[in-house]
């Protein structure tokens, strides 16, 4: 069983962007971006199953301090995620190597979670076909994709700058 927990940020509102992990499977990263929405007040969610636990070393290590002040909330599964309050309600933004439109010519909401899929293996065809808003972050000719957490600082400050949503 993962070791997973929940904790409150306090610029956590319902109506504000939130990043969503599906299934992630390295540590650092997700300890990095865990790390990335404790400094804006961004919320992250988790779904599960991840391939570590949340006290695994690296995953501590990435977040440092930081992991106390963020708001993390796990799922267990894609369908946990999709019917939680508030996200069944939101607009989801998949981030992909697969998208015709690039994050900066997208039109970010207030309320959008944007997420990301596994490092290895993105998100299935099924979660895939579901989300109909999708983005990417354009690359040079012959790359493969960047490292997850650095196209979330990308694609999330866009988002932030577009609606307002940087901390005073």
């Amino acid at each position: 069983m993962h070791d997973w927990f929940k904790t409150t940020a306090p610029r956590e509102a319902a109506k504000m962007l939130r990043v969503a992990l599906y299934q992630p499977d390295i540590p650092q990263n997700t300890g990095t971006i865990v790390r990335l929405g404790a400094c804006l007040g961004v919320a992250v969610d988790i779904i599960g199953p991840a391939g570590f636990t949340l006290t695994d070393k690296a995953f501590r290590r990435a977040g440092m301090d930081y992991l106390e002040r963020a708001s993390v909330t796990r799922h267990v599964s894609w369908e946990a995620f999709r019917s939680s309050d508030p996200i069944a309600r939101r607009r989801i933004v998949l981030l992909t190597t697969k998208a015709d439109l690039a994050y900066t010519d997208f039109s970010f909401r207030r309320d959008d979670v944007l997420l990301l899929g596994r490092e290895s293996a993105g998100v299935p065809d099924k979660v895939h076909a579901e989300i109909v808003d999708r983005i990417r972050v354009p690359m040079q000719a012959g790359t493969r994709s960047l490292n997850v957490a650095l196209a979330c600082a990308m694609a999330l400050g866009e988002a932030l700058r577009q609606t307002g949503g940087f901390p005073k």
